[in-house]
């Protein structure tokens, strides 16, 4: 899997999250909710440094990650993170891997 942030999403990061250059950004599977993977579970997002990172992907110093606990949730698929153009929220985008 690969994890694929837009420059929005990365700006949007900076500004609701004060994400940084050095900082962690983790992607987890949530208890609650729905996504389009799993019912009963959504997307998760916090800061902190990583345990057992499994993915990875490094944009202007910011580490966005998945944990090795967590690649159950996306079911060999890819998470593109983008912002929503009318509410400037996050949109996530799961994309099955070939």
């Amino acid at each position: 899997m690969n994890i694929h942030v837009s420059e929005n999403a990365v700006h949007w990061f900076h500004n609701e999250m004060e994400a940084t250059s050095g900082d962690y950004v983790k992607f987890f599977a949530r208890y609650g909710g729905s996504s389009p993977l799993h019912e009963g579970f959504s997307m998760g997002i916090t800061k902190e440094a990583p345990d057992e990172l499994a993915v990875e992907t490094v944009i202007d110093g910011v580490h966005f990650y998945v944990e090795e606990r967590d690649l159950w949730f996306f079911d060999d698929h890819d998470l593109h993170v983008d912002t929503d153009p009318e509410s400037e929220e996050l949109a996530f985008r799961y994309d099955r891997l070939n």
